[in-house]
């Protein structure tokens, strides 16, 4: 039979939502990761020195395929091996921050593809730098076509942040298995956790969506004017 203790519910209630704040900043920090090192990764890939374009897109496709569970565990325990002793919190971010990228640089990439070559064509007729060309004309451009991808990702790694839990990270997942571990109640703990997620997904993912549209919009309007 189904036991529901809505006392239960309301004592815990407040312990979960602090570590939703923790489970938030990982996600935040994560992703201001994923965001900079996909955009290298990105502009890497596109760089005429084949051979480096080649080693990087090997790692990205490497981080790519495997499992982000593995890669919280080389960093945190086969790094102290090579010298590299982080903590949890900060291996976490790097590792969900470094597979992150790598999808997020195939999001940056196809958006880089999707400016014109006579955009470059004509950033070189005004001899502009590549950094300038870069900054002031390709990325701008690709931007646009960009932002889709970029807030799927942004809600995806909200929703991986419970895999931290497995080197120790005080979030959201590990809070409530805590709770179930001392109270042999995992029911309300984990229903809570759920509807955390949906709480914070759900409008995360309509406010891209906003986002994009209104930028688009206002894009169109620049592109016009």
């Amino acid at each position: 039979m189904f036991d529901w203790r809505w006392d239960f519910t309301w004592e815990i209630l407040p312990r979960l939502l602090s570590a939703t704040g923790s489970t938030v900043i990982a996600a935040g920090l994560g992703y201001a990761i994923a965001v900079v090192v996909g955009l290298v990764l990105a502009l890497a890939q596109s760089t005429p020195y084949r051979a480096l374009s080649k080693i990087v897109r090997e790692t990205v496709e490497f981080i790519r395929s495997t499992p982000l569970v593995l890669q919280i565990f080389f960093v945190f325990y086969v790094g102290p091996q090579f010298g590299v002793t982080l903590s949890p919190w900060t291996a976490g971010m790097i590792a969900i921050g470094l597979q992150y990228a790598s999808y997020l640089s195939e999001v940056f990439r196809g958006g880089l593809d999707s400016v014109p070559k006579g955009q470059w064509e004509a950033a070189s007729s005004l001899n502009l730098s590549t950094r300038h060309t870069y900054w002031r004309i390709i990325i701008p451009q690709a931007l646009p076509p960009s932002l889709a991808g970029m807030g799927n990702y942004l809600v995806g790694i909200f929703k991986d942040t419970p895999v931290l839990s497995v080197i120790g990270v005080a979030e959201l997942m590990q809070t409530a298995n805590a709770i179930g571990s001392e109270t042999y109640r995992f029911v309300e703990p984990y229903t809570l956790v759920g509807l955390i997620f949906l709480a914070i997904s759900l409008p995360t993912a309509a406010g891209g969506r906003v986002f994009e549209s209104w930028f688009a919009g206002n894009w169109n309007c620049t592109d016009d004017e």
